[in-house]
Protein backbone atom coordinates (compact mmCIF):
# COMPACT_ATOMS: atom_id res chain seq x y z
CA UNK A 1 0.00 0.00 0.00
CA UNK A 2 1.26 3.47 -0.83
CA UNK A 3 1.90 5.74 2.15
CA UNK A 4 -0.65 8.42 2.88
CA UNK A 5 -0.01 12.16 2.73
CA UNK A 6 -0.31 14.95 5.22
CA UNK A 7 -2.63 17.69 3.94
CA UNK A 8 -2.38 21.00 5.79
CA UNK A 9 -5.20 23.50 5.34
CA UNK A 10 -4.79 27.10 6.45
CA UNK A 11 -7.11 30.07 6.13
CA UNK A 12 -8.13 33.21 7.94
CA UNK A 13 -11.21 32.79 10.11
CA UNK A 14 -14.30 33.14 7.91
CA UNK A 15 -12.71 32.03 4.63
CA UNK A 16 -14.80 28.83 4.55
CA UNK A 17 -12.04 26.31 5.19
CA UNK A 18 -13.99 24.00 7.52
CA UNK A 19 -17.02 23.93 5.24
CA UNK A 20 -14.88 23.12 2.20
CA UNK A 21 -12.98 20.36 3.99
CA UNK A 22 -16.22 18.77 5.21
CA UNK A 23 -17.69 18.96 1.71
CA UNK A 24 -14.80 17.11 0.01
CA UNK A 25 -13.64 14.58 2.61
CA UNK A 26 -16.30 11.97 1.80
CA UNK A 27 -15.07 11.99 -1.82
CA UNK A 28 -11.47 11.02 -0.98
CA UNK A 29 -10.80 7.45 0.15
CA UNK A 30 -8.69 6.93 3.28
CA UNK A 31 -8.86 10.58 4.31
CA UNK A 32 -9.20 11.42 8.01
CA UNK A 33 -8.83 14.34 10.36
CA UNK A 34 -5.77 14.61 12.54
CA UNK A 35 -6.36 14.13 16.24
CA UNK A 36 -4.61 16.71 18.40
CA UNK A 37 -3.43 16.32 21.96
CA UNK A 38 -4.54 18.80 24.61
CA UNK A 39 -4.24 19.45 28.32
CA UNK A 40 -7.76 20.83 28.57
CA UNK A 41 -10.42 18.67 30.15
CA UNK A 42 -12.85 16.80 27.88
CA UNK A 43 -16.17 18.47 27.17
CA UNK A 44 -19.37 16.42 27.42
CA UNK A 45 -19.49 13.85 24.61
CA UNK A 46 -15.80 14.12 23.69
CA UNK A 47 -13.93 10.83 23.49
CA UNK A 48 -10.22 10.38 24.14
CA UNK A 49 -8.42 9.39 20.95
CA UNK A 50 -11.35 10.47 18.77
CA UNK A 51 -11.83 14.18 19.42
CA UNK A 52 -8.49 14.77 21.17
CA UNK A 53 -5.84 12.86 23.05
CA UNK A 54 -6.49 14.25 26.55
CA UNK A 55 -3.24 14.48 28.48
CA UNK A 56 -2.08 15.78 31.81
CA UNK A 57 0.21 18.82 31.55
CA UNK A 58 3.23 16.83 32.80
CA UNK A 59 2.66 14.14 30.15
CA UNK A 60 2.31 16.80 27.43
CA UNK A 61 5.50 18.54 28.56
CA UNK A 62 7.39 15.23 28.56
CA UNK A 63 6.27 14.73 24.93
CA UNK A 64 7.53 18.23 24.08
CA UNK A 65 10.94 17.40 25.52
CA UNK A 66 10.98 14.08 23.62
CA UNK A 67 10.16 16.02 20.41
CA UNK A 68 7.02 13.95 19.86
CA UNK A 69 4.96 16.87 18.51
CA UNK A 70 4.97 18.04 14.91
CA UNK A 71 3.81 21.39 16.28
CA UNK A 72 2.37 22.63 19.55
CA UNK A 73 1.16 25.82 21.15
CA UNK A 74 -0.39 27.17 24.33
CA UNK A 75 -3.86 28.69 23.90
CA UNK A 76 -5.86 30.17 26.77
CA UNK A 77 -3.74 28.32 29.34
CA UNK A 78 -4.06 24.91 27.70
CA UNK A 79 -1.48 23.12 25.58
CA UNK A 80 -2.42 21.79 22.13
CA UNK A 81 -0.24 19.80 19.77
CA UNK A 82 -0.11 17.33 16.90
CA UNK A 83 1.53 14.04 17.96
CA UNK A 84 4.11 12.83 15.46
CA UNK A 85 3.56 9.11 16.25
CA UNK A 86 -0.12 9.49 15.32
CA UNK A 87 0.70 11.17 11.99
CA UNK A 88 3.40 8.66 11.13
CA UNK A 89 1.18 5.66 11.96
CA UNK A 90 -1.70 7.02 9.85
CA UNK A 91 0.43 7.72 6.79
CA UNK A 92 2.15 4.33 7.14
CA UNK A 93 -1.34 2.75 6.91
CA UNK A 94 -1.98 4.69 3.70
CA UNK A 95 -4.30 7.25 5.28
CA UNK A 96 -4.30 10.88 4.15
CA UNK A 97 -4.39 13.09 7.24
CA UNK A 98 -6.06 16.52 7.22
CA UNK A 99 -4.56 19.12 9.51
CA UNK A 100 -6.00 22.55 10.20
CA UNK A 101 -3.11 24.87 11.09
CA UNK A 102 -2.67 28.61 10.89
CA UNK A 103 0.00 29.85 8.51
CA UNK A 104 2.52 30.16 11.34
CA UNK A 105 1.86 26.59 12.47
CA UNK A 106 2.27 25.43 8.87
CA UNK A 107 5.68 27.07 8.68
CA UNK A 108 6.81 25.20 11.82
CA UNK A 109 5.18 21.97 10.62
CA UNK A 110 7.16 22.14 7.36
CA UNK A 111 10.43 21.85 9.27
CA UNK A 112 9.52 18.26 10.16
CA UNK A 113 7.24 17.39 7.25
CA UNK A 114 8.43 19.39 4.22
CA UNK A 115 6.63 16.96 1.90
CA UNK A 116 3.21 17.88 3.32
CA UNK A 117 0.65 19.25 0.91
CA UNK A 118 -0.26 22.83 1.83
CA UNK A 119 -3.56 24.35 0.74
CA UNK A 120 -4.34 27.95 1.61
CA UNK A 121 -8.01 28.90 1.45
CA UNK A 122 -8.47 32.61 0.77
CA UNK A 123 -11.45 34.93 0.87
CA UNK A 124 -12.04 36.97 -2.32
CA UNK A 125 -11.05 40.12 -0.39
CA UNK A 126 -10.68 41.45 3.14
CA UNK A 127 -13.93 43.37 2.66
CA UNK A 128 -15.74 40.11 1.83
CA UNK A 129 -14.09 38.41 4.81
CA UNK A 130 -15.34 41.18 7.09
CA UNK A 131 -18.83 40.82 5.64
CA UNK A 132 -18.78 37.06 6.27
CA UNK A 133 -17.60 37.49 9.85
CA UNK A 134 -20.33 40.04 10.52
CA UNK A 135 -22.90 37.85 8.76
CA UNK A 136 -22.27 35.03 11.21
CA UNK A 137 -23.80 37.13 13.96
CA UNK A 138 -21.79 35.26 16.59
CA UNK A 139 -18.90 37.60 17.37
CA UNK A 140 -18.63 40.94 19.12
CA UNK A 141 -17.11 43.93 17.33
CA UNK A 142 -13.93 43.43 19.35
CA UNK A 143 -13.64 39.79 18.24
CA UNK A 144 -14.31 40.73 14.60
CA UNK A 145 -11.55 43.33 14.71
CA UNK A 146 -9.12 40.80 16.22
CA UNK A 147 -10.02 38.25 13.53
CA UNK A 148 -9.48 40.83 10.78
CA UNK A 149 -6.15 41.90 12.26
CA UNK A 150 -5.10 38.23 12.48
CA UNK A 151 -6.25 37.67 8.89
CA UNK A 152 -4.05 40.50 7.63
CA UNK A 153 -1.09 39.07 9.54
CA UNK A 154 -1.75 35.51 8.31
CA UNK A 155 -2.15 36.62 4.69
CA UNK A 156 1.12 38.56 4.84
CA UNK A 157 2.91 35.55 6.37
CA UNK A 158 1.40 33.21 3.76
CA UNK A 159 3.41 34.99 1.08
CA UNK A 160 6.41 32.95 2.26
CA UNK A 161 5.51 30.27 -0.26
CA UNK A 162 4.93 27.27 2.00
CA UNK A 163 1.62 26.47 0.29
CA UNK A 164 1.41 24.25 -2.77
CA UNK A 165 -2.03 25.61 -3.65
CA UNK A 166 -3.94 28.82 -3.02
CA UNK A 167 -7.68 28.56 -3.51
CA UNK A 168 -9.98 31.58 -3.45
CA UNK A 169 -13.38 30.74 -1.97
CA UNK A 170 -15.49 33.25 -3.88
CA UNK A 171 -18.26 30.83 -4.86
CA UNK A 172 -18.60 27.76 -2.61
CA UNK A 173 -19.60 25.28 -5.34
CA UNK A 174 -16.73 26.38 -7.58
CA UNK A 175 -14.20 26.31 -4.72
CA UNK A 176 -15.45 22.85 -3.68
CA UNK A 177 -15.01 21.51 -7.22
CA UNK A 178 -11.52 23.04 -7.48
CA UNK A 179 -10.49 21.63 -4.11
CA UNK A 180 -11.79 18.19 -5.00
CA UNK A 181 -9.82 18.28 -8.25
CA UNK A 182 -6.63 19.24 -6.38
CA UNK A 183 -7.06 16.46 -3.82
CA UNK A 184 -7.82 13.81 -6.42
CA UNK A 185 -4.76 14.83 -8.44
CA UNK A 186 -2.44 14.92 -5.42
CA UNK A 187 -3.76 11.98 -3.39
CA UNK A 188 -5.29 9.58 -5.89
CA UNK A 189 -2.85 10.27 -8.74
Amino acid sequence: MNPGRLVVFSAPSGAGKSSLISAVMPEIPRMRYSVSATTRKPRPGEIDGVHYFFLEREQFQAMIHAEEFAEWNEVHGNLYGTPRPFLDACTARGEHVVLDLDVFGKRNFDRLYPESLGILILPPSLAELEQRLRGRGTDSEEVIQVRLKNARSELAAAESGSFTYRLVNDDFATARAELLEILKKELLG
